[in-house]
């Protein structure tokens, strides 16, 4: 990720904009001096800077809960600030170029806002979690011009270089969301869905909380799916696979198919060089056979108006309140010129939302954007506002 090696931090005056990056405020850690965060707004997109002080240099990089989908966003962040406050910078890997060119006018990048007002129902919809190099996904889009298929990957290389591929190739039915698919799931419709994409996910051997396939994931699917549609996972891990399998086979009602070493219509080159060392690939498709009832969700994101005590808020740091299927924890505390902030995580202990919120004297909010509006969001949500309000 791109990042500036400074000798020394030095804090401008908030609010500036210099290059056309708007530089909102700063945030101090209340807990670790040497950490702070810098909110910035590049074309609209708001995310953080992060100022790591280390013996002898300053690191400033991009805070990974908030960056951008676009990386030109963070380099063009990070120089107009070097710029600003006239930094010394002792290495970087920044570039000072422009946008490229087939990312100027894309239009395919989407963030979960636009999918949770008002989700695109006009015509079948396919879902590949973790495209990787969209070798898949691009022949899936393709090949079938009549479909939408959404793409969920959060690295970002591999973002860029299918959304180059979607402007070199003029395809108007394929959108790429950064975000945790397990997270998505929860605000897609019911029944429109007709195919889920697993391919050669991270097996997480030794961490399996944080595996896509799950008892919860395997409900969203059959929900979001429609009568006949798929869940399609394709690993080259045989732990995974037997993983997967006793997970699914675990429902009341299943049907599936398995395969060993089948062959596709197209790979990815990770896929071509384990097959050239014979190893073994493995398929495990669920056939959804049940219509699911209309997705819904009710509730809201708003905070209470009474007054706040920042010194309480900042007492919350390190804490953990739980609930029933869900928690809060208060992670980091920082201080405003003009209020708190804290970095939380919040909802599903199988799937957190990760966020910051704000309080000043007259008002709470969530910064850069509200979590998704998902049933389990929600009911952390109030639990937060409890919290908050002492």
């Amino acid at each position: 990720m791109p990042h500036l090696h400074i000798e020394k931090f030095h804090e401008i005056e908030f609010p500036q904009t210099h290059n056309d990056v708007k530089f909102r405020f700063i945030a101090k850690n209340v807990n670790h001096e040497d950490e702070k965060l810098i909110a910035a707004n590049v074309e609209g997109e708001e995310f953080f800077l992060l100022v790591k002080e280390e013996e002898g240099r300053n690191l400033l990089k991009t805070d990974k809960l908030t960056r951008p989908a676009s990386i030109h966003y963070v380099h063009k962040a990070l120089s107009s600030y070097a710029g600003l406050a006239r930094l010394n910078v002792l290495a970087s890997n920044v570039l000072d170029g422009t946008k490229n060119v087939h990312l100027e006018e894309i239009t395919a990048l989407k963030k979960i806002d636009y999918f949770a007002k008002s989700f695109p129902t006009d015509r079948e919809v396919r879902i590949e979690v973790g495209f990787g190099s969209g070798r898949h996904l691009l022949h899936q889009a393709i090949n079938n011009p009549d479909i939408l298929f959404i793409g969920i990957e959060i690295h970002r290389p591999s973002i860029e270089q299918v959304l180059k591929q979607v402007s070199i190739q003029k395809l108007d039915n394929l959108l790429v969301l950064d975000y945790d698919a397990r997270l998505f799931l929860e605000l897609v419709p019911s029944n429109i869905v007709g195919k889920v994409y697993v391919h050669f996910p991270v097996p997480w051997d030794k961490k399996p909380h944080r595996r896509v396939i799950s008892t919860s994931f395997i409900e969203e699917c059959r929900r979001v799916l429609k009568v006949g549609g798929t869940l399609e996972l394709r690993t080259d891990s045989e732990n995974y696979y037997a993983y997967s399998y006793e997970t699914f086979i675990a429902f009341n009602k299943t049907v599936l198919h398995i395969n060993k070493n089948k062959d596709i219509a197209v790979s990815s080159k990770y896929e071509d060089r384990w097959k050239k060392m014979e190893k073994n690939i493995y398929d495990l498709t669920m056939i959804n056979e049940e219509e699911s009832a209309p997705l819904l969700i009710e509730g809201d994101f708003n905070f209470s108006s009474t007054p706040v005590s920042f010194e309480n808020i900042i007492k919350l740091h390190g804490t953990t309140k739980r609930y029933e299927s869900g928690f809060i924890h208060f992670e980091r505390a920082y201080k405003l010129s003009d209020g708190v902030m804290m970095r939380i995580s919040m909802g599903n202990f199988d799937r957190p939302e990760h966020l910051y919120v704000i309080a000043k004297e007259s008002s709470i909010s969530y910064y850069p954007e509200l979590p998704l509006r998902s049933r389990s969001n929600l009911k952390a949500h109030k639990y937060l506002d409890e919290a908050l309000h002492g």
